[in-house]
């Protein structure tokens, strides 16, 4: 069976969300002010990804060329303390009647420079080998902008990744506290609560005191 006993978040701590794990991947500020704080707005982006789960969303199994798929699969992990839905779950039988286990993540855009996606989509991983009782070596991620599947290895490097962002992000909700904004104005710019979270104005005072602290040491230097 794959997976250890035992809980690693707490058995009293609210289930994470997979959708909540891929905000905190991107910037755990941006999750807890959308978790903790209950903060949210839309733009072009998010309204996009509405509209694309609004499709993929609708439950069902079907069979196609041996494939058995599962639409809008419901997901959970005890040990994780997660919970969520995969847009698709793909089961290709083997010649030796076994089945392979693949997730399919359905996303808006392109590839991303970031690892956010792919930590939700192992986090996805990491409840089906729970509740199935084996390995999930591959997951996919479809982005619309460019119509193909992109596949994505489950390895020991992003399954460390997940769990460091499932540790932060429990950290986080139970210590009830928002961390600082991320210094980092590409993402910042794609991100919908970049007008209520401020960064240019909570990092403010902390640029400041950089200038100043190298202000003085280079006053100090011997000419």
């Amino acid at each position: 069976m794959v997976g250890a006993a035992g809980d690693i978040t707490g058995a009293e701590s609210e289930p994470i969300t997979l959708s909540a794990l891929q905000h905190a991947a991107f910037c755990l500020r941006q999750a807890a002010l959308i978790h903790l704080e209950q903060l949210w707005e839309d733009n072009l982006f998010t309204a996009e990804g509405n509209v694309l789960h609004a499709v993929v969303d609708k439950g069902g199994t079907r069979k196609i060329a041996g494939v058995r798929r599962v639409s809008a699969m419901p997901l959970f992990s005890n040990h994780f303390n997660l919970t969520g839905k995969a847009d698709l779950v793909e089961f290709i039988k083997q010649a030796d009647g076994s089945e392979v286990v693949l997730p399919i993540e359905y996303k808006r855009g392109k590839p991303k420079l970031h690892r956010a996606d792919e930590v939700q989509l192992c986090a996805q991983a990491l409840c089906l080998e729970e509740m199935l009782g084996q390995r999930v070596e591959e997951g996919v991620l479809f982005y619309w902008q460019i119509k193909r599947r992109q596949k994505v290895p489950i390895d020991s490097a992003l399954r460390q990744l997940t769990e460091k962002i499932i540790a932060d992000f429990t950290s986080v909700m139970t210590s009830g506290k928002t961390p600082p904004p991320l210094d980092d104005k590409r993402r910042c710019r794609s991100c919908s609560l970049v007008a209520l979270c401020k960064p240019d104005i909570v990092l403010r005072p902390v640029k400041n005191w950089r200038s100043r602290i190298v202000r003085q040491i280079v006053s100090e230097e011997p000419s």
